[in-house]
Order: structure tokens, then sequence, then C-alpha cells
């Protein structure tokens, strides 16, 4: 049995952490920086962030790593240093990790190369699993528990970066996909492609993450759990949708709009819930609550989000009856 169901074993469901970036600006990342050179810098403000998640009630954290590939340290001159720096954001992620007496996993993040695929780019199949690979080595390296890809919109990069982790690791895989409003990626990915291609290559979860709001989120997770109903589903939805103040972005979730539908995807089938952008420690500590049962589940409009949500599970449940 793989860590996270055997950890859902103990648990009815699983917390994930919040944003790592936001938090870093607030520590002295400055804007163009790489969030990830602070592994080595500053090792120490990074834990901070994953300690208050883990304070907050998270089983799972994700590393420090999102933009841990070749491809992306390149453009702050730090290519030459992938397993290196991601096995650091590992060592980070775990010391936050093992400091308390319950059983808290370390997800290593792979995030995008931010190039394209051939035919549409020039990044070859081949070159792309190489860079997910050595990203991998590093965060096996540093001690995660699972490699968590997240915040695709390709399915073929998604598959590149499930093929090149399991080149070097036996870690299980976690694969997140960002939808919009139309139900699909900006890549044309609809959540019930995500879960049958994902299904197929064996990986332990599959979910949505990111997006442009929380309905998205909830109507993509539904799909999901429609399509693959073997496969452990993750919601990792944005907190709220980002509005400018000034010259800084804000969220416009609030703890009790993230903990309203932490509730609501839980019910649509999700077993691993978090926050992604915008989303604070309180917002975690706030979910955490609703989904033990702690307190009463907030009263939230939800009207769209729902209908959404319903709407299509009700769809993807259908496909999956006429394929059967």
């Amino acid at each position: 049995m793989d860590c996270l169901r055997e950890l859902l074993s103990e648990r009815d469901v699983l917390l994930v952490d919040g944003a790592m970036g936001t938090r870093l600006f607030e520590t002295g990342l400055e804007p163009g920086d790489a969030p990830e050179r602070m592994n080595l810098d500053a090792p120490a403000a990074v834990t901070d962030v994953h300690r208050a998640y883990v304070a907050a009630g998270s089983d799972i954290v994700l590393t420090n790593s999102f933009g841990g590939t070749r491809y992306r340290l390149a453009l702050h001159s730090l290519d030459d240093r992938v397993v290196e720096i991601n096995a650091a954001a590992a060592r980070n992620a775990r010391a936050a990790a093992d400091e308390v007496d319950r059983k808290v996993l370390v997800a290593g993040s792979v995030g995008p190369t931010g190039e394209l695929l051939v035919p549409m780019g020039s990044l070859e199949p081949d070159a792309a699993r190489a860079a997910f690979a050595d990203q991998a080595k590093g965060l096996a390296e540093g001690g995660a528990d699972i490699i968590w890809i997240e915040t695709m919109s390709s399915l073929e990069e998604a598959e590149a970066a499930v093929e090149g982790a399991r080149s070097v690791t036996s870690l299980p895989i976690v694969v997140t996909m960002s939808f919009d409003t139309a139900g699909r990626t900006m890549m044309g990915v609809t959540g019930t492609m995500a879960a049958e291609r994902f299904s197929a290559m064996g990986v332990t979860a599959v979910g949505a993450n990111c997006g442009n709001n929380l309905a998205d989120t909830e109507a993509a997770v539904a799909e999901i759990r429609a399509a693959a109903p073997d496969l452990l589903v993750v919601s990792k939805a944005n907190a709220g949708i980002p509005q400018w103040v000034g010259s800084e972005l804000h969220y416009s979730g609030t703890p009790d709009v993230m903990a309203a539908h932490a509730h609501r995807v839980r019910g649509l089938g999700a077993e691993i819930i978090g926050g992604c952008c915008g989303s604070a420690p309180e917002h975690l500590a706030h979910m955490r609550k609703v989904l033990d049962g702690d307190i009463d589940v907030p009263e939230v409009e939800v009207g769209v989000a729902t209908a959404r949500a319903e709407e299509s599970g009700e769809r993807a449940a259908r496909r999956a009856r006429r394929r059967r």
C-alpha cells in the first residue's frame, strides 16, 4: 500500500498545504527572484512556511520546488544545481514534517517546464523526461514521500513528468492539472481525459489545482471522480478570485469561503484537499476544522459552483456508463 492510501486508512480525508510563493514574498523574496534559491540561501525561512502549514493541520506539505526543472532554473543561472536545489527543498519540508508526533507526508512539487513540447514548441519529449528525472532524483534524495506533478496544462508534458520520475524513483505519483471555465486546461484537456490517461499510467491520484475560481475546480473534481472511481482525487484550489488592490494582488476567498469549498469538494469525492495561490495557514486551519467536523460549515453563497460541479459530474458519469 502506498503512503497516501496508508494514511487515508487512518484518516477520513487528507489536508494538503496552501501557497508557498505568497508566503516567501512576505519573508523577503523579491519579484523576479527564484523561490527555489531560498532552499539553499534561506532554508530556515522555507521550513518556517512548512511549519506553519503543519501547525494548521496539514497532512501533506509540498516542497518549494515548483520551478525546479533545469528549464525554469536556467532563467536564474541555476540549471547546473537542479539535484542540489531539489534535495534541499525536500530536506526543508522534511524538517518541519518530522517535528510533530503525527505522520506528515512530504510531496515533491514538480511544475511545468515553461516550454512547449513539439510540435507546438521545440522541447523534445526525451529532453522533457530527462529534465523531470533530474528533479525527481533530487526530491527523492532529499526525503520526499511522493512526487507531486502539478498545475499542468498539457497531457504530453504531464506524461513526460510521470515517465521521467519513474525512471529514477519508485515513489507514488500524484498529477494535478489546472482547469478553466470551459472545463478544460489551456491545452484543451478535460478532467475525463486526464483521469483516463493517468489511471492507465497507474498513478496514485489525479486532481485539479490552481484554476480561475472555485467553481472550475469543483466541476473538474466532480468530472475526475466520475471518470476514475478507483483513483484518489485531489482538489487544491486558489483562495477565490485574484484582485488587484493598488499594486498588490489579493484573493477574494476568506477562510470561511475556503472551508465551505473544502466541504463541497469532499462531498464531490475528493479525498485529498488543500489550497493553492492565495491560501494561507489560516485558510487551511479553517478547512481542517470543517473537514474534521469541529465547526459547522460556514454559510457562504455557492450557487454557480455547486450547479456547475453537479452538472459536470452527471455528464462524466453518463459518459462512463456509456463506455461500460
